[in-house]
């Protein structure tokens, strides 16, 4: 692990730590959407830059191993905190869940008015993290990345594109909403970079294939 890399999820593994044990005072800004990801020529320089190797093992792997959701503000734990970002409208109660609004899901272009019709999918799925560099963390660090809210690492879809999803690659799954997939990709290679995770060779290629189209 880089000094640089290691200082970064040192940090984001406090203020998770923090969160879960105190909640933050404030909630994060309203965003109405993920992040926005690196354009498309930097997301292929960082591509560049992704170390290219076979795909680990999932020996070990458990979600258990990636805490989530934790509180983010209050009553309200992460992926509560996702619905009222990316919905319209969103009314929450008191336990702060949501009890109506709108949602768009990006991947498949289907709107939502129940939560209960939404996941909220980790861009680079926990399991693909995990064969990709993670399974060295530690605990407190993937925390932090399962509830990062910074990056463009959560966004609420539809709950059973969320499933078809699972853990694969962009060699293998790819939004069905073709004019997501260069935001999609972007996203994916922005949050490897950032994170110091791997690349396989034809998850490499695929990535490469859409960002050329960007």
């Amino acid at each position: 692990m880089s000094g640089i890399y290691a200082r970064r999820i040192a940090v984001l593994a406090a203020s998770a730590a923090l969160a879960a044990t105190t909640g933050l005072l404030t909630a994060p800004s309203a965003q109405a959407a993920m992040p926005t990801p690196v354009t498309a020529s930097t997301a292929r320089t960082y591509l560049s830059q992704l170390t290219v190797q076979a795909e680990g093992s999932s020996t070990g792997y458990s979600r258990d191993k990636f805490p989530h959701w934790i509180t983010q503000s209050g009553a309200c734990n992460t992926r509560e905190v996702v619905l009222k970002r990316d919905g319209t409208n969103v009314s929450q109660d008191s336990s702060c869940a949501a009890v109506r609004g709108s949602w768009y899901s990006e991947y498949d272009g289907a709107t939502w008015t129940a939560a209960a019709d939404l996941d909220i999918d980790h861009m680079v799925p926990l399991a693909e993290a995990w064969r990709s560099g993670a399974a060295g963390w530690t605990t407190a660090q993937r925390q932090a990345y399962a509830n990062d809210l910074t990056r463009p690492q959560l966004i609420a879809v539809t709950d059973n594109v969320n499933q078809s999803k699972g853990d694969k690659d962009p060699a293998k799954w790819l939004p069905s909403r073709t004019a997501y997939q260069c935001t999609y990709v972007r996203a994916w290679v922005d949050v490897k970079h950032y994170y110091g995770l791997t690349v396989d060779p034809a998850e490499k290629t695929a990535l490469q294939s859409v960002l050329n189209g960007c």
